[in-house]
């Protein structure tokens, strides 16, 4: 990435020539993919549960040590048909600080989202506001390991079974991590995986259901392809929920480059540590080493009153930041329509919605990339803090 100035020099000029993003799409070897490409292309088998596929998921499930995984042609699908196949109904209690696919899969189906509160140190569902939701009509809990940090498993797990209630994950950021020393993907009835172009892990588009239950992946396999069982023959309700063959050859050829993927974010993130931590005025969230994070994300948080301005500063020298996830799920429409006092019952949703900054990494960015984003952020706090 080539830098055109520092901040210092007020010249006018963005610190980089190009952007920065967030969730830059890794890709593996392009000469492997191609030549993926090119059987698939030989075959003429372009999708429904092509051999490409069937590898894919295979291998997948290898990594998180678990009987099935069930890919799909997104992770919201995915999330949609785990859902229909729990059996899912009435109220289904979720974390607002999420992405607001885990919301809209369940109300998409006519089920309620309950929005419980998160805890302010880790970020994920806190089991006592978990707790306090829980009504009559309550089926479920889906929890959410954000940014790739465990949710409290055991925890929720103990909720559920005391409350009859159905547990799932929505493991969008967890692809390959763990929950001290147990791989992502055996929590719960089943966890959801995200394949998406900006995740640290992706098939161009896609995602995967994970699970150890038979009954419920045959199941899943159903409802993906419109409920056929053999031609002509429709057994269950079902959808379009199928992987193409190019996703998946995109998939095994970036499961091939996944550990290179993975060292890089790790490197890049201890980098924003050490130049970040000496700040008092942003704080680093941390990750556990022992719990396998793929450090798909680089998260602080700052002042909620600078906040928006530093983003906006950081936008302005082409270091996209993010403001992931603002300003919560129950404050979107139409969520905050139909809940119009949630807010009262999420206090630690606001005040890290309020803080979080989302800072660029991945393959495309180096040491110096790195120090001259710590940089520029540590000077436009302590600018917004002044005035």
């Amino acid at each position: 990435m080539q830098k055109k100035s520092n901040l210092a020099t007020g010249n006018g000029q963005p610190v980089f020539a190009e952007p920065l993003h967030v969730g830059r799409p890794n890709v593996g070897d392009e000469a492997e993919f191609l030549a993926l490409a090119q059987q698939l292309l030989r075959r003429r088998w372009l999708t429904n549960n092509g051999p490409l596929v069937q590898e894919l998921e295979s291998k997948i499930a290898s990594l998180h040590g678990v009987k099935h995984c069930v890919a799909m042609s997104n992770g919201t699908i995915a999330l949609e048909i785990a859902i229909r196949a729990l059996g899912l109904s009435g109220e289904v209690i979720v974390p607002s600080y999420t992405f607001v696919a885990t919301a809209h899969a369940l109300f998409w189906q006519g089920i309620t989202p309950v929005f419980a509160d998160i805890d302010p140190a880790t970020h994920n569902l806190d089991p006592s506001a978990v707790q306090r939701m829980i009504t009559p009509r309550t089926t479920g809990i889906i929890g959410v390991h954000l940014w790739g940090r465990p949710a409290p498993v055991q925890a929720l797990q103990r909720i559920a079974d005391e409350n009859g209630l159905q547990l799932m994950y929505d493991s969008a950021h967890a692809f390959s991590c763990s929950v001290d020393g147990t791989s992502i993907g055996g929590f719960g009835r089943c966890e959801v995986l995200s394949f998406h172009a900006t995740k640290v892990y992706n098939t161009f588009e896609g995602g995967a259901v994970l699970t150890n239950e038979d009954n419920l992946a045959e199941t899943m396999r159903l409802m993906r392809n419109f409920g056929f069982a053999g031609f002509d023959n429709v057994v269950h309700p079902g959808t379009n929920g199928k992987m193409p063959e190019i996703n998946a050859a995109m998939g095994l050829v970036n499961l091939r480059s996944l550990s290179d993927f993975i060292a890089k974010n790790q490197r890049n993130y201890e980098h924003y540590t050490r130049l970040l931590s000496p700040n008092d005025d942003i704080r680093v969230v941390r990750f556990d080493a022992e719990n396998k994070p793929n450090y798909q994300y680089v998260v602080v948080e700052v002042d909620p009153s600078i906040r928006d301005r530093v983003v906006s500063g950081l936008n302005a020298q082409n270091i996209l930041a993010r403001k992931y996830f603002w300003p919560g799920a129950h404050r979107m429409k139409p969520y905050r329509d139909l809940f119009p006092h949630a807010e009262l019952l999420l206090p630690a949703t606001r005040y890290i919605a309020d803080r979080v900054i989302i800072l660029p990494t991945g393959m495309s960015m180096n040491d110096d990339d790195v120090r001259c984003v710590a940089e520029v952020l540590s000077e436009l706090v302590s600018r917004c803090k002044s005035t």
